[in-house]
């Protein structure tokens, strides 16, 4: 039985680890970039777009598709970076328990 009562003392702290990742993740935000720099694409922590920078000198005429294509490239850039952080921090918050597949959690 004392297996059993560890087990869920160590369910129960990944859990309270689980918790504080996800509030860690809500106050996060990563910025993408494309076009060296040219377009800027924030997002927060919970996959929200908040902001899209775009130089001055995409704002020509004739330019629209390569702005698309920048501000779309820059939202993936921002994507990427955000679901490295959210595994790494579910996969830190996890511990001993990452490597097993517990229904509903996601490494």
């Amino acid at each position: 039985m004392k297996d059993i009562g560890a087990l869920m003392k160590q369910a129960q702290a990944m859990q309270a680890k689980l918790a504080e990742a996800q509030g860690k993740l809500a106050e996060m935000t990563m910025i993408g970039t494309s076009g060296g720099g040219m377009v800027k694409a924030t997002l927060s922590g919970m996959n929200e777009l908040k902001s899209v920078e775009i130089d001055e000198s995409l704002m020509e005429p004739g330019e629209a598709e390569v702005l698309a294509d920048l501000i779309v490239a820059a939202h993936a850039d921002a994507k990427r970076q955000l679901e490295a952080q959210q595994q790494s921090l579910m996969h830190e918050a996890a511990g001993p328990m990452a490597g097993m597949n517990i229904p509903g959690l996601k490494f």
